[in-house]
């Protein structure tokens, strides 16, 4: 063939491509030379339907292997379809799909679960979607273990029908309300890991259930489907449902969301809360920066070494510089040279606290000492009944010596963490809070310092300031009593948003929110605490 002949024949090819777009190209190469045709681009609608109509069919057959060649990971979803048949017990299978957006399919499954001469019925929904085969270019189902039931939400999750691991329990709260996960749902995981931990110590006998056990050793297996009734055991709570239905209703208005509230005279959990699409238990185990209520330890910092008082001056002005780092204040903040520490904190002023952080006797490691010392925070020693985080304040050095003093840098917290921030400054002593009594299982609670009368007094008088005249003075309008509040906003890279935390006291209670991407403090947290506040008192 001569060289203009080729061209030629590539351009025609070009031109078809181009102009048959619609109904899917193909590989140039394989093309020209000699090979089977390589779709790219998304499956049609006609690929979507037909893929899907023989995996469904593959599925309900109980024929795991075609089901899975059917899948873009067909080692994880062999596993995965056979343990539904031999180890879930599952059979009977029907699917009905939906309507398909696009080339995600919605579907219904039906089928019966037996085992052990006890049948139940199964019934869900979940969703698929078809991608394009990288080198097949085949039509195949993006695989997913969701794909098989919601619930199954990691890589190693598997569905296993069985004698519980653990007994059930009747968790009730701190006043024999029973609480289920059906009537506060985000409780959900906190009674799977409740029973894990306590079913035995309960008094209740395990039964015979359907249910997703997780590849995660922290995940408490989660139950699906009940064939044979155990006995519950009770088990008590520090939870009350009142503030729990109110934590619970508080968060929905909100996405990814979470809330605790904690008793300060004691240390009880009274609620926690999370709306996430993710399931996870920020509430007690996430770790992210808490932004600017973490001047609550900051400002004990510095009345604690005697830096500065509630009444000694903590000038405010528009920028601040460390270590060649440039800290500012929020947008339309006035400076203030004259302003003191109650100033600077009701107004949450930035370059206020990182002015004085260089004050002698101050070192890089002196906001970890009384995080750790008086707060009882970060020393990885807390027991409150499940898996929980204990906050990190690390010495740092650098720029980082500055950002944690405002809750940036490399501090990392959750609403548990800072609900008993509140509870320490406002009491002066630190209860580790605990959601299940030390007495059930003899456990060691985690011990601090705590703060003197002077400090916790100055710091509960800030936070009141902060309440009614500052910054969280909208969030907390209405609600009457001897009330204190922190607002924060955390900047977290790759957002566009900032984190909004919120936290704060009424009476006996301390609360701490925290919504991702919800902006200040005051416009998604603040509410949230408020409500929770509002039904604790």
């Amino acid at each position: 063939m001569g060289r203009g002949m080729k061209a030629a024949v590539i351009g025609g090819v070009f031109a078809v491509m181009v102009g048959g777009a619609g109904y899917g190209a193909y590989n140039v190469v394989s093309a020209l030379g000699g090979g089977d045709e390589v779709k790219t681009g998304p499956p049609s609608g006609d690929e979507v339907a037909e893929t899907t109509e023989k995996f469904f069919a593959a599925w309900e057959d109980g024929k795991a292997d075609t089901a899975a060649s059917y899948t873009n990971d067909d080692a994880s979803a062999l596993k995965l379809l056979t343990a539904y048949a031999e180890d879930a017990h599952i059979s009977g299978v029907t699917i009905t799909p939906g309507t398909a957006t696009g080339t995600k399919v919605p579907f219904t499954v039906k089928a019966e679960v037996s085992y052990q001469g006890a049948t139940e019925p199964l019934t869900y929904k979940s969703q698929l979607s078809v991608v394009r085969g990288k080198t097949t270019g085949r039509a195949l189902v993006d695989w997913e273990p969701s794909v098989v039931h919601p619930e199954l939400s990691a890589d190693g999750d598997t569905l296993v029908t069985a004698e519980a691991s653990n007994p059930p329990i009747e968790a009730v709260d701190r006043d024999g309300k029973v609480l289920t996960k059906e009537k506060y749902p985000s409780l959900g995981p906190v009674l799977d890991t409740l029973r894990e931990k306590y079913g035995d110590q309960a008094g209740g006998e395990p039964g015979i259930e359907l249910m997703v056990r997780h590849a995660s050793q922290e995940v408490a297996d989660t139950p699906l489907v009940t064939l044979t009734e155990g006995e519950p055991g009770k088990l008590k709570t520090t939870l009350s449902a009142g503030v729990q239905a109110a934590a619970e209703k508080a968060v929905e208005e909100f996405d990814e969301s979470s809330v605790v509230a904690v008793k300060p005279s004691t240390g009880e959990v009274l609620a926690v809360a999370n709306h996430r699409a993710d399931g996870f238990n920020a509430a007690f185990q996430g770790r992210v920066a808490p932004g600017s209520t973490m001047k609550i330890i900051t400002a004990a910092m510095l009345i604690d070494n005697g830096v500065t008082s509630m009444t000694g001056a903590a000038p405010c002005p528009d920028k601040a510089i460390w270590q060649g780092q440039v800290f500012k204040n929020l947008t339309g903040m006035e400076p203030d040279e004259s302003a003191t520490l109650a100033n600077s904190f009701q107004r949450s002023c930035n370059t206020a606290f990182i002015k004085l952080i260089d004050e002698k006797p101050l070192t890089d490691s002196s906001l970890m000492e009384e995080a750790q010392e008086r707060f009882g925070l970060g020393k990885d020693n807390w027991k409150t009944g499940i898996v929980s985080f204990d906050g990190s304040v690390p010495a740092s050095t650098g720029p980082d010596r500055a950002a944690n003093a405002i809750g940036q840098g490399q501090v990392q917290m959750n609403p548990l963490n800072m609900a008993s921030v509140t509870a320490t400054a406002i009491t002066g002593t630190f209860r580790q809070p605990y959601l299940v009594s030390p007495d059930l299982d003899d456990r060691e609670m985690a011990t601090a310092e705590g703060l003197s009368s002077e400090t916790s007094s100055q710091l509960k008088q800030m936070m009141r300031l902060t309440a009614t005249q500052g910054t969280a003075m909208e969030a907390m309008s209405g609600l009457g009593g001897d009330i204190g509040a922190k607002t924060g906003s955390a900047e977290v890279d790759g957002q566009t948003v900032s984190n909004s935390w919120f936290t704060g006291f009424r009476g006996d209670i301390a609360a701490a929110a925290m919504t991702e991407e919800g902006g200040h403090g005051g416009d998604a947290a603040g509410p949230i605490v408020a409500d929770v506040l509002r039904a604790g008192g």
